[in-house]
């Protein structure tokens, strides 16, 4: 062989080393993000979410990618949403936004990993067949935010303890809103309240509750848990200080844009979480062994412009209970 022919032969075979190696690199694995709720007012909670994924080992847009799939609360559309995941054969799906989500990617994908949150008991849910060995393709994150239906009514009724009628407003669409109105109602029996549940699940029906709440001079309101509360947020706390009724909330948002108190779980902790486990089952963890995570990291907070807006007095006791107050 000639010299000039070796050389440009070992040069063809070296420029296509790079092309090679290239061709030969793992595929970044995708993970697919199903929420039932809209960025606009859940994007913090997504960022929560990339955060996780980080401490896990897994940066966004390097070594893995993140495809985000909002149904910004019309529940109608998750079917569809989780359909598209599945055809795009995303590795993982980070089913968030509560039980409705998670049996939406139930029913879509019996292969594909599923990591879901939710506020309920996911065995009674019928999501996992234990909470130490779910079984299946599940594994998630869960607060058992039921279990904090009474405690909600009891901090109320304890910074309005003249208040004789509670109500309960509830997305009647949402799975975690009928055992919300049976813990109400314990607890509602145990303080001495009457409770009344008032349903909403659009802007128009909120502002027909509170016809219903001002009819019955209801003296104290606690909103359930569920997106579509947290979206109209806004519109809570402006018919809240409108007719001066006192309300708590699930999460810190709502009270940080004006509302009263919440008590609730730290999303951006449960969000964060649900991402470890996505981590661990990108390394090679299967979802049925995996415990179910039961996130215990609540925080009571307290916004004291609305407590005097209110002509509200809050015991100091209280006040020294809460995580944080907002003056």
């Amino acid at each position: 062989m000639r010299r000039r022919d070796f050389i440009a032969l070992a040069g063809g075979t070296a420029a296509a080393w790079p092309f090679a190696a290239s061709a030969q690199q793992p595929a970044r694995p995708v993970v697919g993000f199903l929420s039932s709720q809209s960025p606009g007012g859940y994007g913090p909670y997504a960022k929560s979410f990339s955060q996780g994924l980080g401490e896990a080992g897994y940066l966004e847009g390097q070594n893995v990618a993140v495809e985000y799939r909002w149904a910004r609360g019309n529940l109608d559309q998750l079917p569809a949403l989780t359909a598209d995941l599945v055809h795009r054969q995303v590795d993982v799906i980070a089913a968030t936004g509560g039980v409705v989500t998670a049996k939406a990617a139930m029913a879509a994908t019996t292969s594909i990993p599923i990591v879901f949150n939710s506020g309920e008991d996911p065995v009674q849910a019928g999501l996992v067949q234990s909470l130490n060995r779910p079984g299946g393709n599940l594994t998630g994150v869960s607060w058992f935010n039921v279990d904090a239906v009474a405690k909600r009514l009891a901090l109320l009724h304890q910074a309005v303890p003249a208040a004789t009628t509670a109500a309960l407003m509830g997305n009647p669409k949402d799975p975690e809103y009928p055992p919300a109105i049976l813990a109400g109602n314990a607890a509602a029996s145990t303080l001495g309240l009457d409770l009344i549940a008032v349903d909403a699940s659009t802007p128009e029906q909120i502002e027909a509750a509170f016809k219903t709440l001002l009819e019955k001079r209801v003296g104290l309101l606690v909103i359930s848990s569920g997106a579509f509360f947290i979206n109209q947020r806004t519109q809570l706390i402006a018919l809240t200080a409108q007719h001066g009724i006192p309300c708590i909330y699930t999460g810190s948002e709502s009270v940080a844009d004006g509302g009263l108190m919440s008590y609730g779980n730290n999303l951006s902790d449960a969000y964060r979480r649900n991402a470890l486990y996505v981590g661990r089952i990108l390394k090679g963890d299967k979802p049925g062994n995996l415990p179910i995570d039961r996130s215990t990291k609540f925080e009571f907070v307290i916004n004291l412009k609305t407590v005097n807006a209110l002509g509200l007095t809050i015991p100091p006791t209280m006040l020294a209970l809460a995580d944080e107050v907002i003056e």
